[in-house]
């Protein structure tokens, strides 16, 4: 047995499914402690940083299905950097080093005037 389930089923427009969206995106955006009004009601999500997704498109009898799918565990698990965290501490403490010159095949040892090999 699921510990909870929401599930909605309305007819909408095209620009309120843009607007649900955009609310969805907002929240997941925002992480932590997020509040997705739905309507009827107010759905308020622990949203962490890493999330699983699934997209599946199905095409039968007439219609397009298209579901978004976002998964994580309901219990907080231990803080590590992102992906994009990471990758973004990786660029800002990269340094940049000279180049070495030596017998690299450079022209650091060549003097003016000297013939190339």
């Amino acid at each position: 047995m699921k510990d909870l389930k929401f599930e909605q089923k309305r007819s909408l427009s095209r620009l309120e499914a843009a607007d649900q969206l955009t609310r969805l995106a907002a929240a997941l955006r925002e992480g932590g402690e997020a509040e997705l009004d739905l309507g009827p009601g107010t759905l308020s999500l622990r949203i962490p940083d890493d999330l699983r997704s699934e997209m599946e498109v199905e095409i039968g009898e007439g219609e397009i299905e298209l579901e978004i799918e976002f998964k994580w565990p309901t219990a907080p698990t231990r803080t590590k950097p992102s992906r994009t965290d990471a990758g973004a501490k990786e660029a800002t403490t990269r340094r940049r080093t000279p180049a070495k010159s030596g017998p690299s095949g450079t022209s650091a040892n060549r003097g003016k005037g000297a013939k190339n090999p």
